[in-house]
């Protein structure tokens, strides 16, 4: 009997080209276009792939909840201001392509941190991701109405950047998890911003959606009381 080339565990049935084996159909329905780099041309990659891009937005939501946070704290709207121009450029460039892989993303955000450096040394010509980036952000640095960061605060925010994706990733060399779980989540929870910057991609001007960066939560107001615990 083979075993599933993903599990070991359960008898394979599938063939899985991107493992290169045979895989279980629980594996192959968990885990493809999120841990397993699918090809486009899978035979399984028909109406379910709705269901599993929705799964991956479902798991990305709060990761990039709890992302949001440290960047607010970091440096408000301007820090995040960046990262959700990364999130929207990066959604537009691979919202239709099912070989887009983290790597590109990681690549681009590389080449626009060194761009941004003051050391900055000219290199070969970047991938055409990362150089798609660095265009939109040269269009998107001249928009007045665009709080940007400064050089310092812009560096920071995309080494975290970087840590993010990078970590959600999961560090597989085909890993297509963080593109799978942004345009998912963009397309489950914000179909409408989803629509307006599928339209947008390659237009000249760039619009943030402000329903697309989530706002801080308020502190929580807290009136001491004979209960509360603390002590006077």
């Amino acid at each position: 009997m083979s075993k599933c080339v993903y599990c070991h565990e359960r008898k394979g049935k599938r063939s899985c080209p991107a493992l290169n084996g045979i895989i279980c159909s629980q594996c192959c329905g968990e885990h493809r276009m999120t841990r397993i780099a699918c090809p486009a041309d899978c035979q399984y990659l028909d109406s379910s792939s709705d269901y599993q891009q929705k799964r991956s937005g479902e798991r990305f939501a709060q990761a990039r909840k709890d992302f949001y946070k440290d960047l607010f704290t970091l440096g408000d709207d301007k820090a995040a201001g960046l990262f959700n121009f990364i999130e929207t450029i990066t959604f537009g460039y691979f919202c239709n392509r099912l070989d887009g892989q983290d790597a590109e993303v990681i690549t681009g955000i590389q080449s626009l941190r060194r761009n941004l450096s003051p050391l900055h040394i000219p290199t070969a010509m970047a991938p055409i991701f990362a150089e798609h980036l660095k265009k939109q952000y040269e269009v998107f640095s001249k928009q007045k109405d665009q709080p940007l960061p400064d050089t310092t605060l812009a560096t920071e925010v995309l080494d975290r950047a970087l840590k993010f994706v990078t970590e959600f990733s999961g560090g597989g060399l085909q890993s297509s998890r963080f593109l799978n779980g942004l345009v998912g989540y963009i397309r489950t929870y914000h179909p409408q911003v989803a629509e307006h910057l599928a339209k947008q991609h390659d237009s000249g001007r760039i619009v943030l959606p402000g329903q697309f960066t989530p706002t801080p939560s308020p502190p929580t107001q807290h009136t001491h009381g004979h209960d509360c615990g603390h002590h006077h």
